[in-house]
């Protein structure tokens, strides 16, 4: 007889991309969500205490929270109920802090029950230090289709490029995320500059942040914070978009969703190697999109004036970024995170 019991999820923050899998998860999976960085309750340790409380059939937890992944780990165990790992990451954070917990984050690798992972960059990664793959598993980074790859009217796309300096029909190139330099902004602003494309393109920067006072020049426009529902327009009305993230001690860009919402519109994308979504093979070079090395503002530059100059290569790179996103879906998310606790709880079991 299979257990009544729900699952649960114990997780920071319930972002709007997690709204939908996470609802479509409880409905065919009864799993709730206990999200601890919420402002209120429940705590880190408050949602590590009702992981193991016995009333829930297995724990999947989330790699955010120094004291609640080691603690719902150890309650999951206490309870004796699978434990599954959400693995993010496809390096371990360079700074003295993260150096302390690269043992007990090795120990969750080898024995989690099952491990659900980002993409296949992070898969790698983990079971390089598991010793094995067989019970790792993908759940993919995923948008709604619903609000990212709806038809966006002439009307709306227009007002976009309007508001982002492109209303003469020039080439736009946009740029969504915090303006940080772990995001490759000073990449990025200087490519443009040597590029030289100020006077026949447009570079719009749709965020904020601590650099968005440097973000200024010929051409470029800095948009401050986008609303979600607005952001479909500036996908549907830009020619690229340019994810330029690097690695620092700190980080290493898990994925890039900015880049599965501009390709359901159709938009190619231009990343950095150092992006999720290159190395986990959404974003290809020369496929849907162009590639080039973190940091490297000359290759950047390049590939800003090759897509600006040549308007066939962003209509078929752009075919291919709709094409290529669709499979991931909510749904296929979902999928992932079925087969891992299947596996969790079968290796329980045995």
């Amino acid at each position: 007889m299979s257990d009544p019991r729900p699952a649960c999820l114990v997780t920071n923050v319930v972002s709007h991309y997690r709204e939908e899998p996470f609802a479509l998860l409880s409905e065919v999976e009864d799993v709730e969500v206990l999200a601890w960085g919420h402002d209120g309750p429940p705590s880190q340790r408050e949602a590590a205490r009702l992981a193991g409380s016995g009333r829930y059939r297995a724990v999947i937890c989330g790699m955010s929270g120094r004291l609640a992944l080691p603690a719902s780990y150890l309650a999951a165990r206490r309870a004796r109920v699978p434990f599954v790992l959400w693995a993010t990451i496809w390096a371990h954070p360079r700074t003295a802090a993260h150096a302390l917990s690269w043992l007990p984050t090795r120990y969750l690798y080898r024995h989690a029950d099952a491990v659900a992972t980002y993409g296949p960059h992070v898969s790698a990664y983990v079971a390089a230090r598991r010793g094995r793959d067989d019970d790792v598993f993908v759940a993919p980074q995923a948008v709604s289709p619903g609000r990212f790859a709806a038809p966006v009217p002439d009307g709306d796309r227009d007002a976009a490029r309007a508001r982002a300096g492109a209303a003469d029909g020039r080439p736009l190139f946009l740029f969504v995320g915090r303006l940080e330099r772990e995001k490759g902004v000073e990449t990025l602003l200087a490519a443009w500059r040597q590029a030289g494309l100020g006077e026949s393109a447009a570079l719009a920067l749709a965020g904020d942040g601590p650099l968005r006072s440097r973000s200024e020049g010929p051409g470029v426009a800095a948009l401050g914070q986008i609303e979600q529902r607005d952001l479909p327009a500036f996908y549907a009305g830009a020619d690229g978009l340019v994810l330029p993230s690097i690695t620092t001690a700190t980080f290493r860009e898990p994925w890039g969703l900015v880049s599965n919402e501009a390709m359901h519109q159709g938009t190619p994308v231009v990343a950095s190697d150092a992006v999720g979504a290159v190395a986990g093979g959404l974003v290809r070079d020369g496929r849907n999109g162009l590639v080039f090395p973190a940091g490297d503002a000359d290759a950047l530059a390049l590939r800003l004036q090759t897509l600006a100059k040549n308007p066939e290569l962003r209509a078929s790179l752009g075919a291919a970024a709709r094409e290529d996103v669709a499979p991931y879906t909510p749904a296929a998310w979902v999928h992932g995170m079925q087969q891992a606790l299947a596996a969790a709880g079968a290796a329980r079991a045995a």
